[in-house]
């Protein structure tokens, strides 16, 4: 084989100390590529969508080449072009450090050429020839040389680049506290056209007399505590979210007259709720709607949640300023700190007649029958629930302390974690386990915020520990808020679809391919949503 001209040849002079260049300039690009992708990110989301579907019409152009495998091939120009060009940019960054900018402007110049010659390659699919890359080659190495004699000792070459990594990650970790905190706001406002709503249904609440003498005939209806039909809780503040939810599972049941619903509000939008559910038919559903306000059992005497919520030591935990750029604002999301989010775990009181129950939260979709789920063998266990620790990260040592010895003593680490937010209970099972009185102890013992973060899924996991089903995981698909790659397959078999995430169907920052899922199952000729979108 013929042997390449000697300026050709890899340099070996300090190999040693262009070997520590390349490691360190591999972290530092990708501290900085962190850093560029999260403070774009909020922009990314918006534009990521249309110009999926625009990208998934464009006809690529024939490959004739594999450019990965040309890079990496040990006798191809562009691995040598690829390998002096990463050497050069760590050189630009010492060369600006001491400032020699003539040196830098030099090199960033050949790093341009460079580029510019690789990306040809890429769009060609053809290979970098001798021709090509001879000019830059012999100018590149030159340079090098004469940066390699000018620069510095490696003690100093390391300082300089572990300073740059050090601020880099500084920057990154902060841009990626303020991207949560906007995508946070984002996904708590509510849109304008459904505050709307709420206003128009609230109006006709207080309008009618009628609405509020057929809600306390029906408050009074035995279908309410018949175990021989199908009892479903939603616990939810938004109407035309917990409509869909009803609408959906309607639509899909063999028999809807037998079904129940249970709906919980709160009172700013109890009126809206009742309104809605009154003036709109579901098939002959048994509809029922009630205020948390009316609980007057949920109290800080009884309920750790409550005292918590309303006690001046615990209440910064939940509701503190922000603290720092270790801190997880995620985690104060306002329907964490909601009693409806935590109702949840009073179901039993609640509905102190009822014997099993399927609870549903207000951002699913429901695509199958699932009255199979009343006739489901739980085998004395209180939750039938899909497991979620097909990916590793879903286990108990993630949502837990597990170097706190009240929680390492009593729980396996790696033990399953499962979902909220289609779940089966049996209300008999609980009352006899007694599951209530457990979530209380946990949540007492959580009252510093060292257990566990705010939220509903850890103390959900401690209180049904050893108490939990598995279901079959077609029951319940999750990730529609914030998976924009889940298979279609996957989901058309779904029983469930969860939009859990901040990309909620019902706001502008939804993940567009799922959004017909949801929208599907809205009555878009009602008077109201006709005058709210045009309003």
């Amino acid at each position: 084989m013929r042997r390449r001209p000697a300026e050709f040849r890899r340099p070996v002079r300090r190999r040693w100390f262009s070997h520590w260049i390349c490691l360190l300039l591999a972290a530092f690009s990708l501290a900085a590529l962190v850093l560029f992708l999260v403070q774009h990110n909020h922009r990314e989301d918006r534009l990521q969508h249309p110009l999926m579907e625009r990208n998934a019409k464009v006809e690529h152009f024939p490959k004739k080449l594999n450019f990965t495998e040309e890079v990496l091939s040990a006798t191809s120009f562009s691995r040598q072009l690829s390998e002096q060009m990463i050497l050069a940019k760590a050189y630009v960054i010492i060369a600006k450090e001491h400032n020699n900018l003539h040196l830098a402007w030099e090199l960033s110049s050949k790093i341009r050429s460079c580029q510019l010659l690789l990306s040809k390659a890429a769009m060609t699919g053809e290979p970098v020839t001798m021709e090509e890359a001879e000019p830059i080659i012999k100018s590149m190495s030159s340079l090098i040389f004469k940066a390699q004699d000018v620069h510095y000792d490696i003690a100093t070459t390391i300082a300089t680049m572990k300073s740059h990594i050090q601020a880099l990650e500084e920057r990154a970790n902060a841009a990626t506290i303020q991207s949560t905190v906007f995508a946070q706001i984002s996904a708590e406002a509510l849109p304008k056209s459904l505050h709307c709503l709420n206003v128009k249904l609230m109006a006709d609440w207080l309008k009618m007399p009628s609405l509020q003498e057929l809600s306390r005939v029906r408050r009074n209806s035995p279908r309410l505590t018949d175990n021989n039909l199908y009892h479903f809780c939603i616990f939810s503040d938004n109407v035309m979210a917990t409509s869909v939810v009803v609408n959906s599972t309607v639509i899909n049941a063999d028999h809807p007259k037998q079904l129940v619903f249970h709906i919980v509000t709160n009172g700013i939008n109890y009126g809206a709720m009742q309104a809605w559910f009154l003036s709109n038919d579901f098939k002959g559903v048994t509809i029922e709607v009630q205020s948390i306000e009316d609980f007057h059992w949920l109290n800080e005497s009884y309920s750790p949640i409550v005292k918590q919520l309303h006690s001046p030591e615990s209440r910064p935990l939940y509701f503190g300023p922000y603290q720092g750029v270790n801190f997880e604002p995620k985690l104060q999301n306002p329907k964490s700190l909601s009693l409806l989010n935590h109702l949840r775990f009073y179901i039993p009181e609640i509905y102190p007649l009822l014997e099993k129950v399927v609870f549903v939260d207000d951002d699913v979709v429901v695509q199958k029958d699932l009255t199979p789920l009343f006739s489901l063998d739980l085998h004395g266990n209180v939750n039938g629930a899909v497991e979620t620790c097909l990916e590793a990260f879903h286990r108990y040592y993630k949502y837990l302390n597990f170097s706190n010895s009240i929680i390492s003593s009593k729980f396996d680490p790696q033990a399953c974690g499962w979902a909220l937010g289609m779940n089966v209970f049996d209300l008999v099972a609980w009352r006899k386990a007694n599951v209530t009185a457990r979530y209380h102890y946990w949540q007492e013992q959580n009252a510093d915020g060292t257990l566990w973060k705010l939220g509903t899924l850890p103390p959900a996991l401690l209180s049904f520990y050893g108490l939990t089903e598995p279901l079959d995981r077609r029951w319940h698909v999750l990730g529609l808020g914030y998976d924009l790659n889940i298979d279609n397959r996957l989901i058309e078999s779904a029983a469930v679809i969860h939009f859990n995430g901040n990309m909620k169907p019902w706001l502008k920052l939804a993940i567009g391919r799922y959004k017909p899922l949801w929208n599907k199952f809205i009555n878009q000729s009602h008077p109201h949503l006709q005058d709210c979108a045009t309003g």
